[in-house]
């Protein structure tokens, strides 16, 4: 091969090589997986109009008379849980009373989360019972039940502008739902045939809502892995986990620190976001509960991809021990305490 061929497969050889490099792209920096772009700071507040009704007002901390969705924006509070029962005595928390506070909300601009009981009443660890009307129905019916209440509260809501970001399927289902036919602990393929029936309900009106199962507890990863090892074995149809969270004034450091390593096993594991849908703390020790708060908060923020997703505190407004219970975060005047100023942080 002579000098001048040589030298022009050495000049095709340099070029080939420029033009790799001039065509190669820089890959793009990873983003930050802690970044968290949207954090919901929630409030479930479903006592609310039974409360107005009995004559229960709401305060500034100025002492200004204020609706309540005014004074939980002001302290940080983006988004709103309320619970839908089938047939409530009183039609509190009724498909009615859910929509009259769903257009509140929506007024205030919050996000809204919507959580089916399937129940006339509470529904929780302890008590999945059936709607009256529900009772002696086959489970094809009992299923047709679900779907239909479902559509038809969804339905009013979009009639009403109102599109729910997030729906709850079941309230606290640790063991399922619609007991006993849905009793997880006997009937696993059962509660997922439920979840999933509710999951299509949802999506048949409001595609975009996400779908959650709720347990409490939150702390609990052996529960959480029982439950959801069923659910998906079952090939239930669910976007989102949803969990409880009421630690003591003395435990809940180690509940907080319990609860994100469950959250972290959870999203990996399953590939879910999770959301801690119910926080309390007794009303009387507002700097506990701010500090347990303001912890959770950040704890939730660390998860990769903001997968943890936010924090709903269970009926801040109830003061003076409404209906018995403790846990809010107003004092007995009516204004709101500390305990909300962890969602300003």
């Amino acid at each position: 091969m002579n000098s001048t061929k040589i030298g022009i497969l050495v000049s095709l050889l340099v070029g080939l090589i420029s033009c790799q490099k001039t065509t190669t792209q820089p890959q793009p920096s990873m983003p930050d997986p802690t970044l968290v772009t949207s954090f919901y700071k929630g409030a479930d507040v479903s006592w609310i109009t039974q409360q107005e009704a009995g004559g229960v007002r709401f305060y500034q901390p100025d002492g200004t008379a204020s609706d309540i969705f005014a004074i939980l924006k002001s302290k940080g509070v983006n988004s709103i849980r309320l619970r839908v029962w089938v047939n409530p005595q009183g039609g509190w928390n009724g498909a009615d009373d859910v929509l009259a506070k769903a257009k509140r909300a929506n007024a205030a601009g919050m996000k809204l989360l919507i959580d089916f009981h399937h129940s006339d009443s509470w529904a929780d660890p302890g008590q999945q019972t059936k709607p009256s009307a529900w009772q002696k129905l086959t489970f094809a019916e009992l299923k047709k039940a679900l779907f239909d209440h479902t559509v038809d509260v969804m339905n009013r809501l979009k009639t009403n502008g109102i599109t729910p970001d997030w729906v709850q399927v079941g309230n606290e289902t640790n063991n399922g739902m619609l007991w006993p036919d849905g009793q997880a602990s006997t009937n696993m393929a059962n509660f997922a045939a439920l979840v999933t029936t509710g999951y299509e309900a949802v999506k048949s009106v409001s595609p975009t809502s996400q779908v959650l199962v709720h347990l409490s507890n939150g702390y609990d990863k052996a529960l959480f892995q029982w439950l959801f090892n069923g659910l998906t074995s079952n090939s239930a149809k669910f976007d989102m986990i949803g969990m409880s969270l009421y630690p003591t004034a003395t435990d809940w450091a180690a509940r907080n620190e319990q609860c994100l390593n469950n959250i972290s096993t959870l999203v990996t594991q399953y590939k879910r976001p999770v959301m801690v849908v119910e926080v309390g703390m007794p009303a009387n020790d507002p700097a506990t509960a701010n500090a347990f708060i303001t912890d959770l908060i950040t704890k939730l923020k660390t998860v990769p991809n903001g997968n943890g997703m936010g924090v709903f505190y269970w009926e801040p407004q109830a003061y003076k021990k409404w209906q018995g219970y403790g846990l809010g975060a107003f004092d007995d005047s009516g204004k709101p305490t500390a305990a909300l100023d962890a969602f300003l942080k």
